[in-house]
């Protein structure tokens, strides 16, 4: 026993010897390879780099072979989207927020006619009626703000009230007037010089002769007053700086 204790005594100061310089190793190996890692690349802006002004959103979308057209008296909101095949004849205004799609089918607006705020105007590949698909908004009508419409035809001089809805193949007819919140489910006919209402919608009376006149009248005050928007806001990038630099030098309030 006595020379079992002695053996033992001798062997356990070697093994600790060699047990912890090991450890020691494993963990000066383990911190070395932790800081040869190579640090993330810096990414530096190019200085000949063009400075874009990326807003997320654009106004004009062409969409293959289709492109957007507006006429050059007409005004379009800078935050109107306009997408594929979407024509905007002369003193049409399209105001703050409204959409037109023409992904799929063609949407005109007429002469002298407005889309008025956040209204979104679509077209279908197809009616299922047999109508026509494409939305075509003739001369001298109203949109009203927050409307919805669809491969519909609305003929000259009418007026959409507000957050109305016209479906697939719906028709509207001259000096016809819908009211506001109004739904026109699809392939209805709305007749000439009648005042509908309702969802669905549903004939309410004839308009006199005096409210007919009265339906291109509101067209042309609304053209007049987009054109005083018209002339705040230039076509070209920041032109527009440069004007209020010349109106800022010349003394003229801005």
């Amino acid at each position: 026993m006595a020379a079992l204790a002695r053996i033992s005594r001798r062997l356990l100061p070697r093994t600790l010897s060699t047990t912890l310089p090991g450890r020691a190793f494993t963990a000066e190996a383990a911190q070395s390879a932790q800081n040869t890692t190579k640090p993330d690349p810096i990414i530096r802006e190019s200085a000949d780099r063009v400075k874009w002004d990326y807003r997320g959103q654009r106004r004009l979308i062409p969409l293959g072979q289709w492109a957007p057209k507006i006429a050059v008296d007409a005004y379009v909101a800078p935050n109107v989207v306009l997408a594929g095949q979407v024509v905007v004849y002369d003193g049409a205004s399209v105001w703050n927020g409204a959409v037109l799609r023409g992904d799929l089918n063609k949407i005109s607006v007429g002469f002298c006619s407005n889309v008025q705020e956040r209204c979104v105007i679509h077209a279908a590949w197809s009616s299922p009626t047999g109508l026509p698909a494409e939305t075509s908004i003739e001369r001298y009508v109203t949109i009203g703000a927050c409307s919805l419409l669809r491969s519909c035809t609305i003929e000259p001089e009418c007026i959409i009230g507000q957050n109305s809805i016209l479906m697939e193949g719906s028709l509207v007819e001259t000096h016809a007037i819908l009211e506001a919140g109004s739904v026109v489910p699809p392939g209805r006919r709305i007749p000439s010089g009648e005042l509908w209402a309702g969802n669905p919608a549903k004939f309410v009376r004839t308009l006199t002769h005096e409210e007919t006149l009265e339906i291109p009248k509101l067209a042309v005050a609304i053209n007049d007053l987009s054109q005083s928007y018209f002339s705040e806001f230039l076509p070209y990038s920041t032109v527009y700086l440069e004007v209020e630099k010349m109106k800022k030098s010349l003394g003229i309030s801005i």
